[in-house]
């Protein structure tokens, strides 16, 4: 596959991106070096190689979810630039 000027103006377009000159010739470069690298991908032959699935042999390994108290009601509310008594206090940002 051939990376010309108009392949990089349509996925600029597509981005809402804008390259000068320049930029564009090393994209070119650089996805002509990308595509070359998966033309050579489809050389390995794999014909007796099963698909992969997980990465590994393990599945889901999670911790329970118990929980738990780290902070205080209180020392949650130290680190706070405003409170009131038990509360945040946020600034108003809904118009009624």
């Amino acid at each position: 596959m051939e990376i010309n000027n108009e392949i990089i103006d349509k996925l600029a377009d597509l981005a809402k991106l804008d390259f000068t000159e320049t930029e564009k010739v090393a994209l070119q470069k650089d996805m002509t070096q990308i595509i070359s690298f998966f033309e050579k991908m489809n050389e390995v032959n794999t014909d007796n190689v099963e698909p992969l699935i997980f990465m590994n042999s393990h599945e889901n390994v999670l911790r329970n979810d118990e929980p738990k108290h780290e902070i205080t009601h209180q020392e949650a509310l130290l680190n706070a630039p405003d409170k009131d008594s038990d509360y945040f206090r946020v600034p108003k940002f809904l118009d009624k």
